[in-house]
């Protein structure tokens, strides 16, 4: 992550991004509510991408299928607005940018997250 104001911009996004990169990304899954929904768009390259899409059930198949350990997440920038925050952040594979990608959350009134919606793509850098 960068630095200490840039972060505490949205700071469950922040929080949410370190805790999928550490050695238990399911933890992600207790900060969610009941009424959560998510897409989250992964561009493979070549005009092809992965949609997962859905509620619960969808975040567990996307964190199933994860190469946990192996890519991290940096954010570049952030901001907040009333319940809305927005991320925009790099993937990294070993250290190497692979891509960036942007993502927006609404965390409800008990503080969780109840929607997310994330774009990626390895087509365009933000640095």
């Amino acid at each position: 992550m960068t630095d200490t104001a840039t972060a505490a911009a949205a700071p469950f996004l922040t929080a949410w991004f370190e805790i999928l990169d550490s050695d238990e990304p399911n933890r992600i899954l207790d900060l969610i509510s009941d009424d959560f929904s998510l897409s989250i768009l992964f561009s493979t390259g070549d005009g092809n991408a992965s949609d997962f899409a859905g509620d619960r059930a969808a975040l567990v198949g996307y964190l199933e299928q994860r190469e946990k350990g192996t890519r991290t997440h940096h954010l570049l920038s952030a901001t907040t607005l009333g319940q809305d925050e927005l991320f925009l952040g790099e993937v990294r594979r070993g250290g190497v940018p692979e891509a960036s990608f942007v993502a927006a959350g609404r965390v409800d009134d008990n503080g969780r997250l109840s929607r997310l919606l994330i774009g990626r793509s390895s087509e365009i850098r933000f640095d």
